[in-house]
């Protein structure tokens, strides 16, 4: 007989138990642990799927073909994979609720159904007529694409062995349950042991696997850290519902950089791709005067973006000081502000720091220092940068600008979208003579100030 087995498991972080307590001592969390009974079988339905691969082989030996990797139809997913979905990979798409995860793996499945490969999409949170309805919408129709409302992974492996696809999609990971664990769907066991049963399915059958699952509050996946773990690539998809940019963006991936980000454009008609993603935020830029406005050049990957970095600064009506961050890393920005106290002598102890990375822009490189300070110092002066001008370089606590990576990249994507000056730190190697910019090469934050500073006062 099956021994059976309970325990308490926090439902933040996996921790395991055997009695009670109020706080989980490894993530601080009160309140997260719940107790679950599981059954422990001789044969596990993970160890069911695994089949017989063949001998050891040696690396030199294995061959790799170029349809290893499949083109989703979309270039943006295309690139934060790394070229496609890998055979046999794991992938884990996670969200918020309502930013367009179905919808993208819905079309993603549409386009891979017309190259003639076989899906089956696997809906645990809805009927087959409610994916039907959205289909239509989005203009998906294929008969290689196959609809199972199932909750039970059991009986979604009889129908992988029945259809035999290329591709399955599992929609979302907390909704489907196995017959082996006893606790409810969306539990720790459950999601880890799914997960790992769906491991197998993809290495052993050479499948390719992709996973949605939800977001807690905080923005992290739902679920045990070692869910992460276990699959081979994590993309966020991310943005803000009441805007229409969506960001795609890997945190792993063993095919690929995790540096690529990709840009949707969320219409009536489903996802678009957006392909020049600095031009769509530059759109949005409407009052070029406003003293706090600067333009930096962002490096995603092998991907230059051109964003507007927003600052606001007014005296405080608090006993201490307000610093505010959106878009950017909060302790970046206290070593900037600290970095203008100490060697430009902006006062700014009695002034309130709102700084703002325009268009759901997530920037955490050190490039994107030289333009936060400009916008921070200009807004202080009431001064307006020019217009015309794009920002790049690091700022070091001395106040020296420090060269950054892919600045090539960033010239050229400011000489396309029309700029007519860049500031960038000063190299010891020459630029090329190719650029149609003024290219102004600095080495002290006050010398950028200067240089980037229109003549008149806004």
């Amino acid at each position: 007989m099956a021994k059976v087995k309970t325990k308490w498991v926090c439902q933040n972080c996996g921790y395991e138990t055997p009695k009670y307590i109020g706080k989980c001592p490894d993530c601080g969390s009160w309140g997260t642990l719940m107790e679950e009974t599981e059954v422990r079988s001789s044969v596990t339905s993970a160890q069911s799927v695994v089949l017989d691969n063949g001998p050891v082989s040696l690396i030199n030996e294995i061959e790799i073909t170029e349809s290893i990797k499949l083109p989703t139809g979309f270039e943006e997913l295309d690139r934060v994979l790394g070229g496609g979905l890998v055979q046999g990979s794991l992938v884990l798409l996670a969200g918020d609720p309502g930013i367009g995860k179905s919808t993208l793996i819905l079309q993603t499945a549409g386009n891979i159904c017309t190259s003639g490969k076989k899906l089956l999409y696997v809906c645990a949170e809805e009927s087959g007529s409610q994916v039907k309805l959205r289909a239509q919408r989005l203009n998906v129709n294929s008969d290689k694409l196959y609809v199972y409302s199932q909750t039970n992974l059991e009986a979604v492996i009889n129908q992988i062995d029945e259809i035999k696809p290329e591709i399955l999609v599992i929609d979302s990971i907390q909704s489907v349950y196995t017959s082996e664990i006893t606790s409810s769907s969306g539990s720790v066991s459950q999601i880890r042991e799914c997960t790992n049963i769906l491991m197998n399915i993809a290495k052993n059958k050479n499948i390719t696997v992709i996973v949605i699952g939800h977001v807690t509050k905080d923005g992290n996946i739902a679920g045990p850290k070692v869910l992460e773990h276990m699959v081979d690539t994590v993309i966020y998809f991310e943005g803000d519902k009441y805007k229409s940019q969506r960001l795609l963006r890997s945190i792993k991936n063993r095919f690929g950089s995790t540096n690529e980000i990709g840009v949707f454009n969320m219409a009536e008609n489903g996802l678009e791709e957006v392909t020049n993603p600095s031009e769509l935020f530059m759109k949005e830029r409407t009052d070029i005067s406003s003293p706090g406005s600067v333009i930096i050049a962002s490096s995603e990957g092998t991907r230059a973006l051109l964003v507007e970095v927003q600052a606001l600064v007014g005296a405080t009506s608090y006993p201490s000081p307000r610093r505010v961050s959106t878009g950017l890393e909060f302790n970046r920005l206290l070593q900037i502000i600290a970095v203008l106290e100490k060697r430009i002598g902006l006062n700014l102890s009695k002034h309130d720091v709102y700084v703002n990375v325009t268009g759901g822009i997530e920037i955490d490189e050190p490039a994107a220092d030289l333009g936060i300070a400009l916008a921070i110092a200009t807004c202080y002066r009431n001064v307006v940068v020019d217009p015309n001008c794009v920002i790049i370089g690091e700022v070091s606590l001395s106040g020296d600008i420090r060269n950054v990576s892919n600045l090539e990249k960033r010239i050229y994507e400011a000489q396309k979208l029309g700029f007519k000056k860049v500031i960038i730190p000063k190299l010891n190697k020459k630029l090329s003579d190719n650029y149609n910019i003024e290219i102004i090469q600095v080495s002290r934050l006050i010398d950028a100030i200067t240089a980037c500073v229109s003549k008149q006062k806004a």
